[in-house]
């Protein structure tokens, strides 16, 4: 049975076609990326799978039960999060969670505790959530989800707004449930944000579906990555690069040598530079394989990330 079954989806705001004939086929256990840049169509993708909002056209299945058009969606093991986190500022984080269970009900209460600790909020769960950073707040939707037990979560945008630290817990959490049987839906505009996460992913742009299949397949299919090399010797390395295969070196403005090459070209390129007397001082990869291949579907431009680790934690907002 799949977790999510999306048929023909269609939405439409006045001329806009937010959602344009979309299929969607996810399996129990799998992680699924929904990819494209701001504005291709996730979210609303995300708020007709949640129910929130209706489709023109199409049929929606999530865990083998069908969302009929005019009658309220089944979520029962459903969970998850659309945009900003939106929680009672004066209320605790435990007390917000014991807000939500009411409405859960089925045994919510006595996950409480447990989702608070899951997060790494158990030590300030007491404290109010006006005084919570940006990463509190995304660990207390997190928790708000989990009060579910859910076999099935639908994440908009989880690492948005997150540094690398933050983004690798949202992906190890991941892991985790899936590990326990919970399948997941999880979208963003940055595919290196979660792209150690998935087992899968569908891309989106303008609306449309314009590449789906396994993370192996889109690797396959993705351009060499891009570098930024620092050599002891950058018009020597210029020269071995040229007799190189499957390897383009160019002059950068910021003084690195531009680097483009798969794993394998790569590696003999370096040994080459090695047993000419040139020093690889530091070789940085800025765009991924598939960061490269996200950027060749949905027509945008990378956007190196050279930042570092640094403690701080998920974002969400549990709906119900």
């Amino acid at each position: 049975m799949p977790g999510v079954h999306a048929r023909g989806l269609v939405k439409r705001f006045g001329p806009i076609w937010a959602v344009d004939d979309v299929n969607l086929l996810v399996d129990e256990g799998e992680v699924r990326g929904l990819l494209g840049p701001n504005g291709a169509g996730k979210t609303t993708l995300l708020r007709l799978l949640f129910g929130l909002v209706r489709p023109d056209e199409g049929s929606v299945e999530l865990l083998g039960r069908r969302s009929d058009p005019g009658r309220s969606p089944v979520l029962d093991g459903v969970a998850g999060f659309i945009e900003d986190p939106r929680f009672y500022p004066y209320l605790s984080g435990r007390v917000n969670l014991e807000v939500l269970a009411e409405l859960d009900g089925a045994g919510a209460h006595g996950r409480v505790a447990e989702a608070l600790d899951r997060v790494g909020l158990g030590s300030r769960a007491d404290e109010r959530v006006s005084g919570y950073s940006t990463g509190m707040k995304q660990r207390l939707g997190i928790a708000a989800a989990l009060l579910r037990a859910p076999r099935l979560l639908l994440l908009d945008e989880p690492t948005s707004g997150l540094d690398p630290a933050g983004a690798r817990d949202v992906r190890a959490l991941l892991r985790e449930l899936v590990s326990a049987g919970v399948t997941a839906v999880v979208s963003s505009h940055q595919i290196g944000e979660i792209e150690d996460a998935c087992d899968s992913f569908t891309v989106l742009h303008q609306g449309r579906v314009v590449w789906d299949g396994s993370a192996p397949q889109l690797l396959a299919e993705a351009p060499p990555s891009s570098y930024a090399l620092h050599t002891s010797d950058d018009a020597r390395a210029l020269q071995i690069a040229e007799r190189q295969s499957r390897v383009t070196v160019t002059a950068a403005s910021d003084g690195a040598l531009a680097l483009k090459a798969e794993e394998e070209s790569l590696d003999a390129y370096t040994l080459a530079l090695g047993e000419s007397g040139v020093a690889v001082r530091r070789l940085e990869l800025l765009v991924s394989p598939l960061e490269s291949m996200f950027f060749a579907l949905t027509g945008g431009q990378p956007e190196p990330d050279r930042s570092t680790d640094a403690e701080i934690a998920p974002e969400a907002l549990a709906k119900r």
